[in-house]
């Protein structure tokens, strides 16, 4: 029997890049049911005052730039062009594209797609640039996607506070009951650990 896990996802963090990558292949090998949420991680970390890579910080920003190249090579998936353009200046469209997204079944394409786009090719992720090509690629149109997601805003926010609420500090984060792991490197701990249902 399948195992239900929820997936915390925010396009936008960096380290998302390994997740975007795997993740659809990891729970179809593993037999997970998976739920998708998609969030503004930006809005949370902002609200626990929290700016993980700021440029000011150049030693840790360069470190996070290697190991996500490092890692990379360890999951044998395309190793990124960094530094990627960051932080995004289309933050919120590109999840607002990804609400849009998860109700058509094809988020974790999107997730793929966008980030392939934004790491392999150097288009942000939330540009036209992107999900133009994303978009293709899913056989979407993008200006009816585009209107689509200008009314998810409502969803976006309580999707957040539902984050927030539930203890979410930081994407990729996955959780079961009450149990939260945080990073794409605790992604097969969590199916590890998940109960079956």
């Amino acid at each position: 029997m399948a195992r239900k896990l929820t997936a915390w996802l925010s396009i936008g963090s960096t380290y998302s890049y390994l997740t975007a990558m795997r993740i659809k292949e990891v729970v179809k090998e593993e037999d997970i049911n998976l739920s998708i949420i998609p969030i503004s991680i930006r809005q949370i970390m902002k609200s626990m005052d929290n700016i993980p890579f700021p440029p000011s910080k150049k030693t840790k920003v360069n470190y996070m730039w290697r190991d996500i190249e490092r890692r990379a090579s360890l999951y044998k998936v395309p190793v990124p062009k960094v530094p990627a353009p960051y932080p995004l200046k289309e933050f919120d469209r590109a999840n607002l594209v990804g609400i849009v997204m998860n109700d058509k079944g094809l988020y974790l394409d999107y997730f793929k797609c966008t980030y392939e786009e934004w790491f392999l090719n150097g288009n942000e992720a939330g540009s036209k640039q992107n999900l133009e090509v994303t978009l293709k690629k899913l056989g979407l149109d993008l200006q009816e996607t585009i209107t689509l997601a200008d009314t998810m805003e409502e969803r976006y926010i309580e999707n957040t506070k539902q984050a927030l609420d539930f203890g979410i500090f930081g994407v990729p984060s996955f959780s079961f009951s009450n149990e939260i792991f945080w990073g794409d490197d605790r992604l097969e701990d969590a199916i590890r650990l998940a109960p079956q249902k």
